[in-house]
């Protein structure tokens, strides 16, 4: 099921919201299909204009240059995230059930979207999965993190690890777990797929690799007794 969703992003990411207009959201859209295309280090506004037909100033207007752009499309799918979180909690009640399905949420892949001018569920997971870090390493990480550009991903971080707490509420680490999950659902996807050797893959399928491998580690720390 595909759900068509907007959410307020943190408008210090951007110059002028995107969301008011339709040249506003073709750059973000074919931005998300450009970057699953070629790649963040291979993007560039000069190319992200001829796909909307429009020029490099207009992309301007919106965005001070391409890292702020990624942040935008990083914050809209962590706050996605939540949404679908929320949205797939609300008739569990079993905790464990709860905790497997945040894992599977975070570790199998989205759907292509079927609305003409939603964003590319499908693009937006795999962008996230090989191009999210380029978001946080960067030299000004103290500056952008003040201005609470992350605060999304905080966010899914603070909901998934309220949801370790209700399995088991003696656990010290929730929000360290938390991200643990997010970020080797991440990385064992990214390996699994370009680098096997550096995962016990073998001849398993791909499909479900990650979520049983971070199951099994989840749920060994969180052993209750």
């Amino acid at each position: 099921m595909d759900y068509l969703v907007r959410f307020k992003v943190n408008d210090k990411i951007f110059l002028r919201d995107p969301e008011s207009s339709e040249i506003g959201k073709q750059i973000v859209k074919n931005a998300i299909e450009l970057i699953h295309a070629l790649g963040f280090e291979q993007f560039t506004f000069r190319k992200l204009s001829v796909e909307i037909g429009s020029t490099e100033a207009t992309i301007y207007r919106y965005f001070e240059n391409k890292h702020k752009l990624l942040l935008y499309i990083l914050n809209w799918y962590w706050c996605y995230m939540e949404f679908l979180v929320d949205y797939r909690l609300q008739n569990v009640y079993d905790k464990k059930e709860k905790l497997k399905t945040v894992i599977q949420l975070l570790t199998r892949e989205l759907p292509e979207s079927s609305e003409q001018f939603d964003y590319n569920k499908k693009f937006l997971n795999q962008i996230v999965i090989s191009e999210s870090s380029k978001a946080y390493l960067v030299k000004d990480i103290s500056i952008i993190n003040k201005d609470e550009m992350f605060k999304p991903y905080k966010d899914l971080c603070s909901k998934i690890a309220t949801v370790i707490l209700e399995y088991n509420p003696a656990y010290l680490y929730p929000h360290s777990l938390s991200s643990t999950i997010i970020e080797s659902a991440h990385s064992q996807q990214f390996f699994s797929e370009n680098l096997p050797k550096l995962t016990d893959i073998g001849k398993k399928s791909t499909k479900n690799y990650t979520t049983q491998f971070i199951e099994e580690l989840v749920f060994k720390v969180l052993a209750v007794s």
